[in-house]
């Protein structure tokens, strides 16, 4: 599973758009939320959305990071003109955030609600099942009263349906809100899981009349599952993190994520590094890295991705000649071997063949490269057409007179990391 943060704003549309589906036909959440970018024209917004000259508003930035009421980033209670004039005085201005300096660029604005009540609700997948986190006591550090907070865990092959909810809320629960709290805890869940959620956090929320309103949301999605639901996800994107910016390389892949039906993930972690990765499968990509860094190869970690989904041999070749530029840009300072891991699990329905007949190509054009910066590769793995696969990159190694170490299923996945480790010692 590769979870990838998404803003407030996509989160709460997206509750917004399923809400009668998953979550409840007598309670409603309008979903009225603006996303501002430095392309906003926002002086028209209100011809649109006439809402924003009738009601009180909030804004705050919407970049994936929290705390920013303490930081003095969140306008309450004000009409559209007093928004309007904040947006810009804010709009690409520097801040720092602890360690991390970048610009503010994208922005929420709703409509402020005035309440008494405020509730906590969250989300987790862990290995065994789900975890549902719930408190009467929201809009605060949670840490400062998780005492209040109820533990409700949903395993793999539970029915939320089945399970008694009411009983497991916090003991200050009111009576009277119980089953109300516990039908949205339930419908909540089964739009989480519907819609492929690996996290959701709403803190707070309150309940209004016949509406419920999440005042707060973070939120990431399993990407690895946008080929079964992308289309209800709908134009949707993967922002980074406040303060990382994307390399050029990072960008190119994204771009070519975005157009292709396969996951294609590139993460530069440190250009300077002597072990890189290529691998097949978001599950593969987080078992290989940790095998490194285990092995203490961490500081020599490179880069971070995944290519899966069967893509093409197009998209393989694209994504192959990206990562190869990036290992033979720049010898060691100490002349030492590089490393390129092409590694994965046994494929379900990705053709071996056909990603490493991409492979191959992009590794003829880097021969020279290859060779100057000392590079070896070690290559395991299986699935459809695996064996041709093998026959290709290990003919090839030959041809190109570039070490090329070939395994299949018969090896543990994650052992040529061992190999590695044992060549690295060596020089």
């Amino acid at each position: 599973m590769a979870q990838r943060g998404i803003r407030e704003y996509d989160g709460k549309k997206m509750l917004a758009r399923y809400w009668p589906e998953y979550i409840s036909q007598k309670y409603s959440y309008p979903g009225k939320v603006i996303l501002i970018t430095p392309t906003t024209k926002i002086e028209e917004l209100p011809k649109k959305h006439g809402w924003l000259k009738k009601e009180k508003l909030v804004v705050k930035p919407d970049q994936l990071f929290g705390k920013r009421g303490k930081y003095g980033l969140i306008k309450a209670e004000v009409p559209f003109t007093q928004i309007k004039k904040w947006v810009k005085e804010k709009m690409n201005k520097e801040i720092t955030l602890g360690k991390v300096t970048s610009k503010l660029t994208h922005f929420l604005i709703e409509p402020y609600v005035d309440h008494q009540e405020e509730y906590y609700i969250a989300i987790k997948t862990n290995r065994n099942g789900d975890t549902i986190y719930f408190s009467n006591h929201g809009g605060v550090d949670i840490e400062s009263v998780w005492d209040t907070v109820a533990e409700i865990f949903v395993g793999i092959n539970d029915d939320i349906n089945s399970l008694n909810i009411e009983r497991q809320l916090p003991k200050d629960t009111p009576p009277k809100m119980k089953k109300t709290l516990a039908d949205f805890i339930k419908g909540l869940y089964r739009f989480y899981i519907e819609l492929r959620y690996a996290y959701l956090e709403i803190n707070p929320f309150t309940i209004s009349n016949n509406t419920i309103i999440p005042l707060d949301l973070v939120a990431r999605l399993d990407d690895t599952a946008h080929f079964e639901v992308g289309y209800k996800w709908g134009d949707i994107s993967f922002p980074a993190p406040f303060g990382r910016r994307l390399t050029k390389e990072e960008q190119y892949i994204k771009e070519l994520d975005e157009k292709s039906g396969a996951s294609l993930k590139l993460t530069v972690l440190n250009p300077k590094g002597r072990v890189w990765t290529m691998v097949a499968g978001g599950g593969a990509s987080v078992i290989y890295t940790d095998t490194i860094v285990d092995l203490g190869l961490g500081d020599e970690l490179a880069n971070y991705g995944e290519y899966s989904g069967n893509p093409t041999t197009e998209e393989t070749y694209a994504y192959a000649r990206t990562i190869l530029d990036l290992i033979t840009r720049e010898k060691d300072s100490k002349n030492r071997s590089k490393f390129l891991l092409i590694g994965g699990g046994i494929a379900n329905f990705t053709d071996v063949a056909k990603t490493f007949t991409g492979i191959t190509m992009a590794l003829r054009d880097y021969k020279k490269k290859l060779i100057d910066n000392k590079v070896k590769i070690f290559v395991r793995r299986g699935g459809p057409n695996y064996q041709e696969g093998l026959r290709i990159m290990e003919e090839l190694g030959k041809e190109l007179g570039v070490p090329i170490n070939v395994y299949g299923p018969e090896t543990h996945m994650t052992r040529i990391v061992n190999m590695v480790q044992k060549e690295k010692k060596g020089g």
